[in-house]
């Protein structure tokens, strides 16, 4: 039998999330992404916020990590006053995946950023957001799709090298590139939709939500690079 690889997934912290009878502070994850590591060929993993002491050890056991989406990045992160427009913190979250990363990136265990992950990865390495733009939120809690543009000879180009239609719910954006950065795909508007680090280790983040789609091809880049190790 083939081993599958350890991808672990981080989490949302929810005060107040609600099933049958019980309302309770819950560590949650929408189901698209431990069904989109197992679609892929991989073995999912929660990982809820934890200290960030706790890191490196964790990512240590895993064999590939996965930041997923969620809420605004705090911009005191990238040295930023908050936008009016810019969501409430959530410091257990960015504290323990700013460390996640950073431990992955130490240990050269391949990473995968999930639009609020790809803005973390792009953070935790020295680069700037872009708080609010117009035009890739449509309806809240809804899910729109439009056209990325990968760059050619970037691992994004060649996991996917035609320009695809992704789905997409967000209001913020890389804006200077951390360290070591490329961007390896953009919207039509200009929007860098994918960034990545030269490797090894095999480091990529997207902007949009692969979880709701259906084209495995980003996640099963890092399952290979997870299996390969």
């Amino acid at each position: 039998m083939t081993v599958r690889p350890l991808i672990g997934v981080s989490t949302y912290l929810e005060a107040g999330a609600r099933w049958g009878v019980w309302e309770l502070e819950a560590a949650l994850l929408p189901a698209g992404y431990p069904r989109l590591v197992q679609r892929a060929g991989g073995l999912a993993a929660m990982l809820p916020p934890d200290a960030p002491e706790h890191a490196a050890p964790t990512v240590a056991r895993l064999d590939g990590l996965v930041v997923a989406g969620g809420p605004d990045v705090e911009p005191v992160h990238y040295g930023a006053a908050p936008d009016p427009r810019t969501g409430p913190p959530a410091r257990a979250r960015d504290t323990w995946e700013l460390a996640l990363i950073q431990a992955a990136l130490a240990a050269g265990v391949p990473l995968l950023g999930i639009c609020r992950g790809m803005q973390l990865l792009n953070v935790a390495l020295g680069g700037t957001l872009v708080q609010h733009i117009d035009g890739h939120a449509e309806v809240p809690g809804v899910f729109g799709h439009h056209p990325v543009k990968p760059v050619p000879g970037t691992v994004y180009g060649d996991l996917a090298p035609e320009e695809t239609s992704v789905p997409t719910f967000h209001h913020q954006a890389v804006d200077r590139l951390g360290e070591g950065l490329l961007a390896s795909a953009h919207a039509s508007d200009g929007t860098v939709e994918a960034v990545e680090l030269p490797g090894p280790p095999w480091v990529l983040g997207v902007q949009w939500h692969p979880e709701m789609g259906t084209d495995l091809r980003v996640m099963r880049g890092l399952v290979a690079a997870a299996s390969a190790r």
